[in-house]
């Protein structure tokens, strides 16, 4: 029996507004790490978004090659890491000619074939084509198969699926080429898995929402999702990645499972549990698996008052997390009031004033302000919903100076 540790979404360089986040993405890889070891895993699926943009920081880069490397314990547990919306194809695939003398596959581009051959450590690629992969490791006498199905947009899959199939449905056309793969590859014989970075849910069930934090993807073909029934009957587990919270779209006839992300990355993750997932297969038999809680990060908390004691109170107990701090007022938040809050906790994200007496719904039509009105106007408005109070007739000559220059731009 394999076991297969499941991770997705690390959004490496991530921030949460002007907080970076990455000592914290240090400390929770070092984590998944442990978790790998620990459990003896013997292949690792990281189902993209690896970075959170297109040109990543050095320090993320770093981080990402260390923890892989160490991940991979020195080449003996292969790796297969696929793009997500948030990856830059190119910058993905570069490190991989090096990358695979450790185990460490890469795979972004659906033109890319991967070499066949056996590395030092034993680990044998046996079989390759686009979008597919077949692995054999010296553990066992049984061979795993790897539907690829990194991010892609519609061009791109143009691209790969052929022009002239441009008026058809693209979700049946990728259905059907992952059905190919399966037919030709994926018998009983092996550990059949998928994994991938799109948007799944179960036709005719409900759509989960996308993370506030996440890019939303260009939905196929303009579908609104992938269906689970879109994978083969042969696959044994689908690895997802895209969606941050933990859950499986459906468990039959496959475990179709998002690992969730890392950390929180905004505040509508705040009430989620972080996990990578365990996952253990053989041959021809359902495979069985299991969330692994992640404890590393700050957590996120969404938190509402209306007296400045308890406001310092609650601050003082919970040091070590973001705020999003709703604070219900008569008018406005006082300096004096503002500056106590946010020097009793330096990890205050939001300072939202909450008028009394004013309804959510009006506060919401504040926040979408008919964008008709001056740039002034809107900036009166996003400043007081920011700052719970007018800007200063200096802040006004500052910002008209600044939107007069870009005019003349």
């Amino acid at each position: 029996m394999i076991k297969i540790l499941h991770t997705a979404d690390w959004h490496l360089g991530k921030r949460l507004q002007e907080f970076p986040r990455i000592e914290e993405q240090k400390l929770v890889l070092a984590e998944i790490c442990t978790i790998a070891d620990a459990e003896e895993v013997d292949l690792v699926l990281l189902a993209g978004d690896i970075f959170d943009s297109f040109n990543p920081s050095h320090e993320a880069q770093e981080l990402l090659f260390k923890t892989l490397h160490r991940l991979s314990k020195n080449g003996t547990r292969p790796i297969i890491a696929i793009a997500g919306n948030h990856d830059s194809n190119q910058l993905i695939e570069a490190p991989d000619p090096l990358a695979r003398e450790l185990g460490i596959f890469f795979y972004s581009n659906y033109q890319t074939i991967l070499p066949l051959g056996k590395l030092d450590s034993g680990i044998e690629l046996s079989a390759s084509e686009s979008g597919f992969m077949e692995l054999r490791l010296p553990k066992f006498d049984f061979p795993i198969r790897i539907i690829l199905a990194p991010y892609a947009t519609e061009v791109s899959l143009k691209t790969y699926l052929g022009e002239e199939n441009r008026e058809e449905e693209f979700r049946s056309i990728l259905s059907s080429n992952w059905q190919k793969l399966a037919d030709r590859y994926c018998s009983e014989s092996g550990v059949n898995l998928f994994v991938g970075h799109f948007y799944f849910c179960q036709e005719g069930g409900p759509m989960e929402d996308e993370p506030e934090s996440e890019r939303p993807i260009v939905h196929v073909g303009g579908t609104q999702a992938l269906f689970t029934k879109n994978l083969p009957s042969q696959v044994q587990y689908a690895a997802l990645g895209h969606l941050h919270r933990y859950h499986a779209v459906s468990k039959d006839p496959m475990p179709v499972v998002y690992a969730s992300s890392p950390l929180a990355y905004s505040f509508s993750e705040a009430a989620q549990q972080k996990q990578v997932v365990l996952v253990e297969a053989e041959p021809g038999k359902p495979v069985t698996y299991q969330a692994i809680p992640l404890q590393s990060g700050r957590s996120l908390q969404r938190v509402k008052f209306d007296n400045l004691p308890d406001t310092l109170n609650w601050l003082e107990e919970n040091p070590y997390c973001f705020v999003e701090l709703t604070y219900e007022t008569e008018h406005a938040i006082d300096a004096a009031t503002r500056k106590a809050i946010q020097k009793a906790h330096d990890g205050i994200v939001n300072l939202i004033p909450q008028v009394k007496g004013m309804g959510n719904s009006e506060q919401a039509r504040l926040q979408v302000e008919d964008l008709s009105k001056s740039m002034t106007s809107l900036f009166k408005l996003f400043y007081q919903s920011e700052k719970g109070l007018e800007p200063n007739a200096e802040m006004l000559a500052l910002f008209q100076e600044v939107i007069s220059q870009e005019g003349e731009s």
